[in-house]
């Protein structure tokens, strides 16, 4: 029996899981590692951790494997990595290692820069080539800093560095540094790809003066980009088949692979796709145009909307508030009461992201009275999580044409039952959520196996996938009128 390990790099940890052919998990680990916030609004990893966390997960994965009958390490026949998209790591190729901490998608440093990109008018023609709006979410403005502040420039158009996304990190560890490649995914998402052409733009290099020998080859998400070479705890000559972002792979392991299919990802944001096919269609809403992924003889394309905080938002109750002990205990709180008790919450914790992309915008509570309780808070952070993502589904419907008539959702926030009901009432849409929750790591593996035959084509893949639960509309038309009419207000004060 063929078995798959893919790996899901992710902001706040990494994990491991190890598939049979029928995509049941054999064996899973996951470690988590630190964030680093040196000031307001920067948030930074450190490569060596991300390492550490891979490796330590995969021992987990592969000991808990060792258990079912009949596995051994030698069958592993593939890899797939799904990541954190928009990080850069900078590397040194003649040292081999990371020259600073990674600046994190979530980072708002390059603000500055990114306001001056758009005084001198060039956001539409970036736009034109890339599908993106000028924002530091992205990763060219931070490559550049990296290179200017941190002096770094001169060695970098000497050719001694090299921009690593977090897949092309993995790849260089996995393939002992033989190997730099991204796949078109998160190239799409570094700001310098032409989206036409799904190669690197040399304009775009040009307007945010990142040298082109930085950047990896570009690669599509199934095929065979290199083999496992001197990796802790893995045999040599694995191949490594299958590499898309995050968001890709759980559309892609959500088997969205209709026209107008839609998803959402709760994790640490939430995040949004829609599968447009062959189309690149041009948001006229606020939406980021993406490829959704790329085969290697076509590429599906994908409208965008990325809410920056969402299970972080649950997060900060624990680790903030201190109104929860974990994060699983919010349902319960939030369901002592009825509603909200007037009170709402934006988190905009890292400013607004789509269809708004308000860098400047903050997280606010609203409505509080001497009546308010911590279980009106709690119930107000899952509805603000969810009122969010109604502005960008609709951003969707209108930019596309389909009429959205359910949502698939994954990631772990998706487990909160009051969250996903509040959905669908507000948005009008079924809530679809899958018997495995990870979709991340599950597209990672589709992809992978899909490259090497283990997977006969798309058709097998979508059989693949098992419905766990759905939630449907069942909220006065009046009331959800209200609801949407104060989080307008609410946002407003953002």
């Amino acid at each position: 029996m063929p078995y798959l390990l893919a790996i899901d790099q992710g902001t706040t940890g990494t994990r491991v899981f190890i598939f049979d052919e029928s995509l049941r998990v054999v064996g899973s680990g996951y470690r988590e590692f630190a964030q680093h916030f040196p000031h307001p609004g920067q948030v930074e990893h450190d490569a060596n951790e991300i390492r550490r966390s891979f490796y330590d997960s995969m021992t987990e994965a592969l000991d808990r494997a060792r258990g079912t009958s009949g596995f051994d390490v030698h069958r592993i026949d593939g890899i797939g990595i799904t990541n954190q998209r928009e990080t850069v790591v900078l590397w040194d190729r003649e040292r081999g290692e990371s020259l600073e901490r990674a600046i994190v998608w979530q980072d708002r440093r390059t603000s500055p820069q990114c306001a001056e990109l758009h005084e001198r008018g060039v956001a539409t023609r970036v736009r034109e080539l890339t599908g993106l709006p000028i924002d530091p979410y992205f990763s060219a403005t931070k490559i550049a800093w990296l290179l200017d502040e941190r002096g770094h420039r001169e060695r970098a158009e000497q050719g001694h560095l090299m921009a690593l996304t977090i897949d092309a990190f993995l790849v260089r560890e996995l393939t002992g540094g033989e190997v730099f490649a991204t796949d078109a995914t998160n190239a799409s998402r570094t700001m310098l790809m032409d989206l036409r052409t799904e190669n690197w733009s040399d304009e775009l290099c040009d307007l945010f003066r990142v040298p082109r020998s930085m950047l990896p080859r570009i690669v599509s998400s199934s095929e065979i980009v290199g083999t496992t070479k001197d990796v802790e705890g893995l045999p040599d000559g694995i191949p490594i088949a299958g590499i898309a972002g995050d968001q890709h792979a759980a559309l892609f392991g959500q088997a969205c692979f209709t026209p107008g299919d839609a998803k959402c990802t709760f994790g640490t944001g939430a995040f949004l796709l829609m599968n447009t096919a062959d189309r690149i269609v041009r948001s006229e809403h606020g939406l980021i145009t993406t490829l959704a992924w790329k085969l290697p003889n076509s590429t599906t394309y994908a409208l965008e909307g990325s809410a920056f905080i969402a299970g972080a938002a649950i997060g900060w109750l624990r680790d903030g508030l201190g109104i929860i002990d974990s994060v699983s205990e919010v349902d319960e709180l939030a369901a002592t009461v009825e509603d909200s008790g007037g009170v709402w919450f934006v988190p905009a914790f890292a400013g607004l992201g789509a269809p708004h992309w308000r860098p400047d915008a903050r997280g606010i509570i609203t409505g509080l009275t001497r009546g308010s309780t911590k279980a009106h808070i709690a119930r107000a952070v899952l509805e603000g999580i969810a009122l969010q993502n109604v502005d960008i589904l609709r951003a969707m419907e209108r930019d596309s044409g389909y009429e959205l008539r359910e949502v698939k959702v994954d990631g772990g926030a998706a487990a909160s039952d009051l969250m996903m009901q509040f959905s669908s009432d507000v948005l009008g849409a079924d809530i679809v959520r899958p018997a495995m929750l990870e979709s991340t790591v599950v597209g990672a593996a589709c992809l992978a196996g899909l490259a090497i035959g283990v997977f006969a084509d798309m058709e097998a893949l979508r059989k693949q996938w098992v419905e766990a639960g759905r939630f449907r509309p069942g909220m006065e038309p009046s009331r959800v009128e209200e609801h949407l009419r104060r989080w307008e207000a609410a946002v407003a004060r953002a």
